[in-house]
């Protein structure tokens, strides 16, 4: 047993949690099981790592770009609050986990085990569970394995370690396979026919804006990128130009009000650095690390969905993997990435200052991470259903979801007194339901969050069974279908 722990830990460590490896070794065995020739299996296994950690450069830059922004805005207006953010709710878990529920980190680790394992069973009995992805964004699973064990163990604190493992090894492994099935459609629908889904944080937001944004369509929907400005605006269609200048006047907006002296005194700026220059290199960075993060997307991408065919023939039909959201950051308007974020930002401050002028017992500091791959992700999806309404209104509700939810959450578990909580859309949203629900309804509540995640791809299927599917068997098929039922509605 030993044994295959350490296998399983160094697996995990190495490979799992390290997604540009397990995305490359899932590109290698994909063209392997495809009979591709060694020396091909090997190029893409270069491709797509090197692919992925050209993203992860990207990712990194953006996310270190805006940290003076966060860390000063909390500095300079005194605020004691937590953080939502992905990496501050591991570390906040990692640090309550001993004094709080006597429990060690190391768990954490077979909870994952066991989600993904739950996850793979459920896509490969899928004729009877209708779920046909699989979650294999490793960095997110573990993120959301530590959250899942705290948020279990505060609606059960006395469970001993097998029942707390297996419960909530189910329902994790659940909504992994549920929210990815949740974006097939949409995700095949945006990149026409790419072969992939998304494995993140905000899965069922995604899914839940879309289905609004098709609310907001009209007979003369325009999407942003039918905007075409005349004269002199005419900058603003070229996407760089347009995110360069946006981003010069969102940085530069704050980076005033914080001023020279406060980021000399941080060692964010030199003393001899010129103020203007300063503001124009942090807002031009954010265009380039998003030019980076989108290279990445390219070049890992079309490995993946390609090699992916040999693993889906062979073990798990059907199946397409679910990605990291940014994947989709190549597809659909190149400038919903910038309005999803600001219109994200506006609704995340504008909700941190009602929690100010409420005097909410827990206050909450925005983390770069929600608000930027959330709500971009969100304007990208809903600017392809449901036009510029779509795109500006979604993410400035998701804003203030955000906030709101983590803020609610995270005060009621405990998690906002060790300084942090993922507070990505579905953890300030789906998992506060499932925690109010288990809490106060015990192993039946159990019952009912499991039944709910069973129901949602059952009902899914209902909807279209004839074309469910198809749309990842064989999407050109699957266009000709609906193009068949479109002729006979007319």
């Amino acid at each position: 047993m030993d044994f295959l722990m350490s296998i399983w830990s160094f697996f995990a460590t190495n490979i799992l949690t390290q997604p540009a490896y397990f995305i490359g070794v899932m590109v290698l065995v994909g063209y392997l099981l495809l009979k591709k020739p060694l020396y091909e299996a090997f190029a893409g296994f270069i491709k797509a790592t090197v692919g992925y950690m050209i993203l992860a450069v990207g990712s990194g830059g953006l996310v270190n770009n805006f940290r003076p922004i966060l860390v000063g805005l909390k500095d300079r207006f005194n605020l004691d609050a937590m953080v939502i953010d992905p990496y501050f709710g591991q570390n906040a878990v990692t640090a309550g986990l001993g004094e709080r529920f006597g429990r060690t980190f190391s768990q954490v680790m077979l909870l994952l085990l066991i989600a993904f394992i739950m996850n793979l069973l459920l896509v490969r009995l899928k004729k009877w569970t209708k779920m046909r992805a699989v979650f294999t964004t490793g960095h997110v699973q573990m993120q959301q394995a530590s959250t899942a064990f705290w948020l279990i163990l505060f609606c059960f604190p006395k469970l001993g370690d097998t029942p707390i493992l297996i419960i909530m090894g189910l329902i994790l492994g659940l909504y992994w396979a549920v929210g990815s099935n949740l974006t097939v459609e949409i995700t095949q629908e945006l990149t026409e026919g790419g072969g992939f889904a998304i494995a993140h944080q905000q899965m069922f937001g995604i899914a839940i804006f879309a289905k609004l944004a098709d609310k907001l369509k009209g007979k003369s929907t325009k999407r942003l990128d039918d905007l075409k400005f005349p004269g002199f605006l005419s900058i603003f269609n070229e996407n760089m130009v347009a995110t360069s200048i946006l981003m010069f006047l969102f940085f530069g907006a704050i980076l005033l009000v914080l001023g020279k002296d406060y980021l000399v005194s941080m060692e964010f700026m030199k003393a001899a650095d010129n103020f203007f220059f300063y503001i124009m290199t942090t807002s031009l960075n954010f265009a380039v690390y998003l030019a980076i993060l989108q290279l990445g997307v390219r070049t890992f991408v079309t490995e993946l969905t390609n090699s992916f065919q040999g693993i889906s023939n062979t073990f798990l039909p059907g199946a397409v993997p679910g990605i990291d959201c940014a994947a989709v950051f190549g597809f659909g308007s190149a400038n919903a990435v910038t309005v999803g974020f600001l219109m994200g930002a506006l609704g995340q401050f504008l909700a941190i200052m009602i929690l100010l002028l409420m005097k909410s017992p827990t206050l909450v500091i925005a983390g770069f991470v929600p608000v930027f791959f959330d709500n971009a992700v969100i304007a990208i999806y809903a600017d392809n259903r449901g036009g510029i309404k779509a795109a500006m209104l979604f993410p400035f509700l998701s804003g203030l979801i955000q906030v709101f939810g983590s803020a609610l959450i995270a005060g009621g578990v405990g998690l906002a007194a060790y300084g942090g909580y993922l507070g990505m859309f579905d953890w300030a949203t789906v998992w506060p339901l499932f925690t109010v629900i288990m809490k106060f309804l015990g192993y039946f509540g159990v019952a009912i969050v499991v039944l709910i995640l069973l129901a949602i791809p059952q009902l899914q299927y209902r909807k279209h069974p004839d074309t469910y599917f198809l749309i990842t068997e064989d999407y050109d098929e699957y266009l000709e279908k609906m193009k068949e039922k479109e002729a006979q509605k007319a």
